[in-house]
């Protein structure tokens, strides 16, 4: 069949245009996009434990002209805590009702200078020792008190359910009325400032912490070697053991670099010397 040149140019133009509107309702494939890197999920957050200290108990747990909770044990127990991988929230609690705060499940750890002793033992848990410790007897200058015995026929002050108290306790005898309980050791060393006690025998650490500050009590103070040595532990409640390692943790941590002797230092003006003596409640 013959095409004239006017049909052919007619049918290329048809082709064309076909070929135009199948090229136009080609879609282009969507590229795949790559898959995003995932961000590593963020840290939990630090358990906060809740902290019973007898916030009364100056250089190791007072509070400051602010109201906070200060002093040695809080400065340890920060530290601790830091290399543990465990917050602190310290509540002041009164030392006589503060074992029973622990057993009740209101308090997390206890740190209040605590000695570690075996009848304790039997109704909670302690860390390792984290301040060595000994009584001290605290009289006026113009005493002839020169020896723990002497204090037999006397007054004597203790704070109640302190170590001091248990071994006053034991020397005067359990029902005499010669031992005078008082709620703190500085309400202790008030009274033997008035004359309402003839001696107080306490914590070395608080009671040369008051000698220091209150120069005007005009106090001296004894040693004697009955007294045995005596160490703080931080207390937890029995059976604890998670907690317990998480202290213990970063107790061992703060001593094998150092921070351990910077918070003493801070609060006592040295190093503890090899066999640091110095409180126990």
């Amino acid at each position: 069949m013959k095409i004239t040149t006017r049909k052919f140019l007619k049918t290329a133009a048809l082709v064309a245009a076909a070929a135009v509107l199948v090229a136009c309702g080609k879609k282009d494939e969507p590229v795949a996009a790559a898959p995003a890197a995932s961000a590593p999920p963020p840290p939990p957050p630090a358990k906060v434990y809740v902290v019973g200290t007898d916030a009364a108990y100056a250089p190791f747990e007072f509070q400051n002209e602010k109201g906070e909770i200060v002093g040695f044990s809080v400065d340890l127990l920060n530290a601790v805590a830091a290399k543990g991988g465990f917050e602190v929230k310290f509540v002041n609690t009164p030392w006589e009702g503060i074992f029973n705060a622990l057993g009740q499940g209101d308090r997390d750890l206890l740190i209040s200078s605590i000695t570690i002793t075996d009848e304790r033992k039997q109704t909670m848990d302690f860390s390792d020792p984290y301040f060595d410790a000994y009584q001290l007897i605290a009289v006026k200058e113009s005493s002839k008190i020169a020896k723990f015995d002497d204090l037999k026929k006397l007054k004597v002050g203790v704070q109640t359910g302190t170590t001091g108290d248990e071994v006053v306790t034991k020397l005067l005898g359990k029902n005499s009325t010669n031992v005078k309980r008082f709620e703190s050791t500085p309400l202790a060393l008030k009274e033997l400032e008035a004359g309402g006690v003839d001696a107080v025998v306490a914590d070395n650490g608080v009671v040369v912490n008051f000698v220091t500050n209150n120069p005007g009590a005009k106090f001296k103070t004894i040693t004697d070697k009955a007294f045995l040595p005596e160490q703080y532990g931080v207390a937890v409640k029995k059976g604890n053991a998670e907690m317990l390692a998480k202290i213990n943790k970063g107790l061992a941590a703060i001593k094998a670099d150092g921070t351990y002797d910077k918070v003493f230092a801070k609060t006592f003006g040295a190093a503890p010397a090899p066999a640091a003596a110095a409180a126990s409640k």
